[in-house]
């Protein structure tokens, strides 16, 4: 009987149509509740988005997603407007990591030829010209994390690399104002070309890396104007050789939460990436989940109006694997199915139409 009514569900599930954005549209901050998305394993370049990967997540946690996430690297030297498009298709979001950064992609290398400097200089003016028209041309809003997690030291857009603590007057410190510069005038260049409909997502890692005064959030803040929303990304345990279990909210997420807010508490913050390998002989992913949801849709984060979980499975140096996927294990499963069942976590966007002064409110398909 279970099986039968779990089938039909997923029939239901996949039947439901949602209203597209009207043309207009402007993405409204939930009022109530918080948005629902993923990333859902898309390849090694995180961009390989396919309509079956998406309906077979959906299926797995029996319930639809608001955002859905994937990258486009500067290597690449293109504009993922297929991938925008099948996106909003299928009703939902896009969510765009958008990272200067060139093939091979590894990590802990320094800058390459998308360097900030380089990217200030004008070399790639035509790059951005031409995705900024690829926006444009999409026309519908769609958020952007524009060079995550830059408070971290594993990206080449690390204020690391660019000076780090070296004192600048006014307080401020050469590394991030580097890097406050070059997101503002990729910003505004973006704008000039007509792209005014990408919402600009300001992410960093829960916990900076150096944990140091001038690499905090607010030393890379670049401006109310040039940020739509903040994010966060928040990882429990991933490898192997790591053996602490972090709570997600005592240790992941209430200090970084507040830290984020101060930044500018005009914002809303959504947790831009979220997820925990599968290591049962030190820890319970399920319960990790079921808490991060409980967590996050408590009174204590208000400003918490959007969560993406990272739906994905890779091999480690070490040999080990990280297993993030939601399925990783039937109780993992189960936890997740019954966080998102709350009707706190929204499965479709909501739409404000300033010409009609009224929400248009998608199906909300549970």
């Amino acid at each position: 009987m279970k099986i039968l009514l779990r089938f039909c569900a997923a029939l239901a599930l996949s039947a439901v149509a949602r209203s597209a954005a009207p043309a207009d549209a402007r993405l409204a901050v939930p009022g109530h509740g918080a948005y629902l998305g993923a990333f859902v394993d898309f390849g090694d370049t995180e961009d390989s988005v396919t309509l079956p990967a998406i309906e077979h997540f959906e299926r797995l946690i029996e319930k639809r997603v608001a955002i859905i996430a994937s990258s486009s690297y500067w290597g690449e030297q293109s504009f993922p407007a297929a991938n925008l498009e099948l996106i909003a298709r299928h009703r939902a979001v896009p969510l765009i990591f958008w990272s200067p950064w060139d093939k091979p992609y590894e990590q802990l290398k320094g800058p390459d030829r998308f360097s900030l400097t380089s990217i200030l200089a004008g070399k790639w003016d035509a790059y951005i010209d031409r995705w900024a028209a690829g926006a444009k041309a999409f026309g519908r809003p769609f958020l952007v994390s524009l060079c995550n997690e830059m408070n971290g030291d594993w990206f080449p857009w690390s204020g690391c690399y660019y000076g780090g603590a070296k004192p600048l007057p006014g307080g401020e410190f050469e590394g991030p104002a580097e890097f406050k510069r070059a997101w503002r005038y990729i910003v505004d260049r973006v704008r000039a070309q007509g792209g005014t409909n990408v919402l600009w997502v300001f992410q960093v890692n829960n916990y900076s890396d150096p944990i140091v005064k001038w690499n905090a959030p607010a030393q890379y803040y670049p401006g109310s104007k040039y940020v739509d929303w903040l994010g966060l990304s928040i990882y429990g345990k991933q490898e192997r050789f790591q053996d602490h279990w972090m709570d997600f909210d005592e240790d992941l997420l209430e200090e970084p939460y507040v830290e984020l807010n101060a930044v500018d508490p005009s914002k809303p913050i959504m947790v831009a990436e979220f997820g925990v390998g599968e290591f049962p002989d030190i820890g319970d992913k399920a319960k990790w989940i079921a808490h991060a949801f409980a967590s996050m849709s408590s009174p204590q984060y208000p400003q918490i109006k959007a969560a993406i979980y990272w739906h994905e499975r890779w091999q480690n140096l070490d040999g080990t694997y990280s297993n993030l996927r939601v399925n990783s294990s039937l109780e993992t499963l189960n936890a997740f199915r019954n966080g998102v069942k709350s009707p706190f976590w929204l499965a479709a966007p909501v739409w404000q139409s300033p010409t009609e002064g009224a929400l248009r409110v998608s199906a909300n398909p549970l």
